[in-house]
């Protein structure tokens, strides 16, 4: 697919917004589409997390329901929230000789088939965009939209980057190659420009990860 990718070569807008909003992210789209003309790609990266026990039991208390929906409600429905209407924008695009008019690019996680002790909500959220990629890419087929999931593994992230130097050095060493096994920015831009590039890659869930495979 040949995106103008010199349109925003340099350019950026910002547009603050609640993923799970449908007026927040319509109103990105739009922005999109004042500021540069139209909208070829939609990476979706937004996500939340706690670690926490099914059940605790030193403490007799169990995972508390209202974080499970939480977790499930940014991360799944605010991708699919993301998808539907950056689907619509891009449905307006004139199709390139190929016939395409979009990418969209999801972000799981190793955690959707590796989920840690303590990551139930997490690992469920993480699985559901996996398993939503192909019927999605399916459904927009007909509208030359390709989607496409990548699963990162270890990704140096602030958060991360918080941890003590023990723990950090712990999980870089369960990364067999390459070293630090840490995937950075640069890496996950990489993968999502080839994605664009290569038509023949839709409906799929691509690792990320220098083969790892987290243990409990």
């Amino acid at each position: 697919m040949e995106l103008p990718w010199h349109r925003a070569w340099g350019e950026v807008r910002l547009a603050p917004a609640d993923v799970t909003s449908e007026e927040d992210v319509s109103g990105a789209l739009s922005l999109a589409r004042q500021q540069f003309g139209r909208l070829d790609l939609a990476v979706s990266c937004a996500g939340i997390a706690v670690a926490v026990k099914t059940f605790n039991h030193k403490k007799g208390q169990p995972h508390s329901l209202e974080d499970f929906q939480r977790v499930i409600n940014v991360n799944i429905a605010g991708t699919f929230n993301v998808i539907r209407l950056a689907a619509g924008e891009m449905g307006r695009n004139e199709p390139d000789h190929d016939g395409h008019r979009g990418v969209v690019i999801n972000t799981a996680s190793v955690a959707a088939f590796d989920g840690q002790v303590g990551q139930a909500a997490y690992s469920a959220s993480k699985g559901g965009i996996v398993g939503m990629t192909l019927p999605i890419a399916r459904d927009l087929a007909p509208m030359g939209i390709r989607v496409v999931t990548i699963a990162p593994g270890l990704f140096a992230t602030p958060l991360l980057a918080g941890l003590p130097e023990k723990v950090r050095t712990f999980l870089a060493r369960q990364v067999p190659f390459p070293e630090p096994g840490w995937e950075t920015p640069r890496n996950h831009a990489h993968l999502v420009q080839s994605i664009v590039e290569n038509p023949m890659i839709n409906g799929e869930v691509i690792r990320l990860d220098g083969a790892i495979r987290m243990q409990p």
